[in-house]
């Protein structure tokens, strides 16, 4: 069905991004391609997708590929039907049906008398019902555009499908349509995605890294299993290393001492033979040139050993090294935080909610915010924090400290760079090293201090944004999250994950991944 050969690419500013990629795929495998940001996931999907062309290499594609892509914007101002490219047959069927039978027609048609049923069934399937084919794709949603996309498959019936990331957006019950698709489907798929439930329904796994790719013959908790075997053996390798350090270290000390006991004996015995200088300066000089000869010696095996070893300290996952370091929230647990009392909203004097909203927040507590898109999640949250005042109702808020962590992380001021980010939030008058430290321990080493926050992938914004919120003085005692795994690579989900469960603060958190909700500890769902 596919196969690459040596596949490399390079980006127009000459940085090499992947080199020397072998991958075959067989008819009807489902397969992922994972890895961290900025490896090349999705530069090597539009490469079999036949979007971009690789530095060097050869690709083999059987079939014509079907693409479902990460990014819309590049569609905004086609129609639906101009972005699925099904409009010149539909315009075709249309003309032929209103008597225009010209060659031309039939020929764009190509005897697919079926596509307009297919379009409808295909719409209403992924709840789509209300689209028109002829509006533009710059006025759907996130959600209804990766439907709309996802709704193409059953219009084209394309023998290899690629789709990046495609639940993203996606509500709890269109993501259950596209995982019953995954399941049941005989289609050869490849699939970028960081969501672990539609991972474990693919039956092998291709891992993306900097040093190439390798593959796994299973679902992804096979490979978690996999990886954590050798993540084990990798951290026995460290720790033999170590201890041939130490023994290389013992050594060369020992060694040395003994060689300088030797020289000094040899010396006094010089002294005492009554040879002549020259002799006597040529037997030093020799001595000399014999320790510095077996320091030379050890020091570059100790040097062998530490490049080993720096080596596979390099290869550690890098999920232990995040710490939110928060104090704690001063709030004791159970305070009401915020109590709203028949509460609601509306817009174009049309109130959002059918019947008014009753509830309370407590300190400490770690609540789910779910809800259909256009139920209201975002105008809650607004209530919440209270950039925006009830139209009916009643609402008493504690005086609390609330930080709120959108999905484009607009807390971030694209303009700075990203140590300055960090220098914003530095409210405790904290000295630059210790900033350093900071942005050092969530990821960002020297190399990034300068790089624009324009220029940073998902991962790494919301990796600053975390890290910008424990450089503030005080711990928020409210956090609000609104589907913050959205573009992250599994690795920075994993790092967000143990980042929250540090947090002991009050946790709001908009998400339809089930996965991250269970490993985070939600306890409540708030359902609008």
């Amino acid at each position: 069905m596919l196969t690459l050969q040596n596949i490399s690419y390079t980006h127009s500013n000459k940085d090499l991004l992947f080199s020397e990629i072998n991958l075959t795929v067989n008819n009807h495998e489902k397969t992922a391609l994972i890895g961290n940001n900025g490896v090349g996931k999705s530069t090597l999907l539009k490469i079999i997708a036949g979007e971009l062309q690789p530095s060097n290499g050869q690709i083999n594609v059987e079939v014509q590929p079907y693409y479902v892509p990460q990014i819309f914007g590049q569609f905004n101002h086609l129609t639906i039907a101009q972005a699925l490219r099904i409009e010149d047959k539909l315009n075709a069927l249309k003309e032929i049906l209103n008597g225009n039978t010209s060659e031309e027609n039939f020929s764009l048609l190509n005897d697919d008398w079926t596509i307009e049923d297919r379009c409808n069934e295909a719409l209403n399937h992924w709840q789509l019902n209300n689209l028109n084919l002829t509006q533009k794709v710059e006025a759907l949603s996130g959600g209804q555009k990766t439907k709309v996309f996802l709704a193409g498959i059953s219009i084209h019936q394309p023998e290899l499908i690629l789709m990046d990331e495609p639940s993203n957006h996606l509500d709890i019950k269109s993501r259950q349509l596209l995982y019953d698709f995954v399941r049941t489907t005989k289609s050869t798929l490849i699939i970028v995605s960081h969501d672990r439930k539609l991972l474990n329904l693919l039956n092998s796994i291709f891992e993306l890294t900097r040093q190439g790719i390798k593959a796994y013959g299973g679902n992804y908790d096979f490979y978690k299993e996999q990886k954590q075997i050798e993540n084990n053996a990798l951290n026995q390798d460290i720790q033999s290393k170590e201890k041939a350090m130490r023994k290389a270290k013992e050594k060369e000390r020992v060694t040395l001492e003994r060689q300088q006991k030797f020289d000094t004996r040899a010396k006094k015995n010089l002294g005492k033979a009554g040879l002549p200088k020259i002799v006597s300066n040529t037997w030093k000089n020799s001595a000399e040139r014999s320790t510095a000869k077996i320091a030379g010696v050890h020091t570059e095996k100790i040097s062998d050993i530490s490049q080993d070893l720096q080596e596979l300290r390099s290869s550690l996952p890098d999920i232990d090294k995040m710490k939110f370091g928060f104090d704690n929230s001063a709030l004791h647990k159970g305070k009401v935080l915020f109590t709203a009392t028949d509460i609601n909203f509306g817009y174009d004097k049309q109130l959002l909610w059918k019947e008014n909203l009753n509830f309370q927040i407590t300190s400490g507590e770690r609540i789910a915010l779910k809800g259909k898109n256009g139920s209201g999640k975002t105008t809650l949250i607004k209530l919440i924090l209270g950039d925006i005042e009830a139209q009916t109702g009643k609402i008493h808020q504690a005086d609390t400290k609330s930080v709120y962590i959108d999905q484009d992380y607009s807390l971030l001021d694209n303009r700075l760079k990203v140590y300055a980010q960090a220098q914003q939030f530095n409210t405790s008058a904290m000295q630059e090293h210790e900033i350093k430290i900071r942005l050092n321990r969530f990821l960002f080493t020297k190399d990034d201090w300068d790089k624009p926050c324009n220029a940073l992938s998902g991962g790494e914004r919301m990796r600053l944004s975390l890290c910008c919120l424990t450089i503030q003085s005080k711990s928020p005692d409210i956090i609000i999250l609104d589907e913050p795994t959205n573009n992250l690579d599994i690795q920075n989900l994993e790092i967000l994950t143990t980042a929250i469960n540090e947090y002991q603060g009050t946790l709001i958190v908009v998400s339809h991944d089930e996965t991250f909700l269970e490993q985070i500890k939600i306890k409540r769902t708030m359902e609008l």
